[in-house]
């Protein structure tokens, strides 16, 4: 099937509130433009430069969203158009992302990312150490970002008990965090979900699903 027929295929089954984000790191911008010629307007890249290439030769109406593990000497480059941040795990990101934002005069929206996968490689907040982070008084000083939810990627299993446990933690972090009353923090997205289990997320809460390999194809 085509670019278009995978999105219209994806999008008929997606409840009205969830975004779709096309995962398109490694892809061509051609690729990229077909997606957006079949109306898609949010895109997710891993790496800063190549959002910073795609940003530059593609439409302006695009959302990018950063779905990869940011290293803080990059953030600079993206600060002054990338819409959402999915994977921040510590506060020393958060600081230099403000920073950033402060530089371009505009506030970036980041969620933060929570490990909810048994897998060693996998990055992300304890629960308990998100909580501390949002209501600490240095985070209350990060005037130019606001959380607006959270992100999780469940184990690399075929066990789906498994993997449903996990969407779940995620879910029951989030209401417990939306709790919490601070500033510039407002909890509405919970971003997990991707190719083989996005129903599986949405059917667990998740109102954010990442896919790439069923829009565009396997990466080469």
């Amino acid at each position: 099937m085509s670019i278009k027929e995978n999105l219209q295929n994806i999008k008929s089954k997606l409840p009205e509130h969830v975004t779709l984000v096309a995962v398109s790191k490694t892809k061509p911008v051609s690729d990229l433009m077909e997606a957006y010629n079949a109306g898609q307007r949010v895109f997710g890249e891993n790496k800063i430069q190549e959002m910073v290439d795609k940003y530059e030769d593609m439409p302006k109406d695009i959302q990018w969203h950063m779905i990869g593990h940011v290293q803080r000497n990059k953030v600079k480059y993206m600060a002054p158009f990338v819409s959402l941040i999915h994977g921040v795990d510590n506060f020393k990101l958060l600081k230099e992302i403000n920073k950033g934002a402060i530089k371009n005069n505009r506030v970036i929206d980041c969620l933060l990312q929570i490990k909810i996968a048994s897998e060693d490689s996998k990055f992300g907040m304890s629960p308990e150490d998100a909580s501390r982070l949002l209501q600490s008084e240095n985070y209350s000083e990060l005037t130019n970002i606001k959380v607006v939810g959270l992100m999780g990627m469940a184990t690399f299993t075929d066990n789906t008990d498994q993997i449903t446990k996990e969407f779940n933690e995620l879910k029951s972090t989030f209401e417990e965090l939306q709790k919490l009353d601070t500033t510039n923090c407002k909890l509405e997205t919970i971003s997990m979900g991707m190719s083989g289990d996005y129903m599986l997320a949405i059917d667990c809460g998740s109102n954010m699903v990442r896919i790439g390999s069923s829009i565009f194809g396997d990466r080469s």
